[in-house]
């Protein structure tokens, strides 16, 4: 049997979805963080084999108890294999892991294994639709990054990009981003409390904010942000508190802590911190869009275009529209919008679909 992988590498988890020639998904697992920019290469393969061999068990009737060894075997029961890389932002980047991925799955280097920029997989919408020529692939989970596309014949082609520079320079409208905003806010609000008759407003959000960081009042959690990283064999899944977690991650799940507060409890202050998250990530998607102009001829213009969401924050249909909406205000109304679920899945039915004759 020929079958045909892709693997959706992301900064929370990886996911793997294996197709067969006609399309049918035949088997699928999940594995764990495997964002290129983040982790070492021995790391990142590790995700990567995890989430492969255990989708490569679930092909066979009844499912085998352990996974699949990889490197396979003798002949590789892949015929080509896409990988969207969070991290994977440059041609070096690219080249660093090809070579192992190559020799993991049995596949040689060449047109059968694709490696590219995770957003690629979110570019597949532009062929859905004859009324559109263009996609803008708009990823905000843990990280954020925006690239455009225009379709080319059989290809789709890269126009230009925006963001994916990690937490530390970038991230806007991501998780992290939210967490970060909602620190800031809460310092703001205690710092001009400090010249005013009053204190501020209740917020549901604070009061979750200050218990999730084991902390009394909003000046105890600078020390909690900054304390010291902690041994790496702990992780945000297996750490008991927020300075067991790495530094990024103890922001980045504060996330879901702000967006209940503003969607389920109508909290001011964290609809304040998903309005300014979403403005940043607005700001960013724009400078992609556009008339085609001789000086900047590699612009995207929205009313013919596809926008294409993935990720888990623009999961939040509430979230998403605050990015339309904003999008809108500035003149860039899509023809068409897309949210993506399961770009592994897609990437794993439209890589087979390439291949059939």
């Amino acid at each position: 049997m020929s079958l045909y992988l892709c693997v959706d590498c992301g900064g929370t988890k990886t996911s793997a979805v294996i197709c067969d020639a006609n399309g049918n998904i035949v088997g699928r697992a999940p594995g764990g963080p495997s964002n290129l920019t983040y982790l070492a290469l021995e790391a990142y393969l590790s995700a990567v084999k995890e989430a492969v061999g255990n989708a490569l068990r679930t092909t066979v009737s009844p499912p085998s108890a352990a996974p699949i060894p990889l490197p396979p075997i003798g002949t590789s029961p892949f015929a080509a294999a896409w990988f969207g890389v969070s991290g994977a932002d440059s041609p070096s980047a690219i080249t660093s892991i090809t070579p192992s991925l190559s020799q993991l799955l049995g596949i040689p280097i060449g047109p059968n294994l694709i490696v590219a920029n995770d957003t690629h997989l979110l570019a597949a919408p532009v062929r859905m639709y004859s009324d559109v020529t263009n996609a803008v692939a708009v990823i905000a989970g843990t990280g954020s990054i925006a690239v455009s596309f225009k379709e080319e014949g059989n290809t789709i082609k890269e126009l230009g990009r925006i963001g994916g520079w990690g937490w530390i320079l970038g991230d806007e409208g991501g998780g992290f981003d939210v967490g970060r905003e909602a620190i800031r806010q809460m310092l703001l609000e205690n710092d001009r409390a400090s010249v005013m008759s009053a204190p501020p407003k209740p917020s549901v959000l604070r009061e979750r904010v200050l218990q999730r960081l084991g902390v009394n009042n909003v000046m105890e959690i600078l020390t909690e942000v900054y304390s010291p990283d902690p041994n790496p064999a702990l992780t945000a899944e297996n750490a008991i508190s927020p300075r067991q977690m790495p530094r990024e991650k103890r922001l980045s799940t504060l996330s879901p802590l702000v967006f209940t507060a503003a969607f389920d409890d109508g909290d001011e202050l964290a609809s304040s911190i998903l309005k300014s998250c979403a403005s940043m990530l607005v700001s960013e998607i724009a400078l992609l869009l556009g008339e085609p102009t001789d000086e900047a001829p590699r612009l995207t213009l929205a009313q013919s275009s596809v926008i294409s969401f993935g990720g888990s924050l623009v999961g939040i249909e509430k979230y998403r529209n605050l990015i339309l909406d904003g999008l809108a205000s500035r003149g860039h109304v899509f023809r068409r919008v897309e949210f993506i679920n399961d770009a592994a899945a897609g990437g794993a039915i439209g890589l087979a679909a390439s291949f059939k004759v």
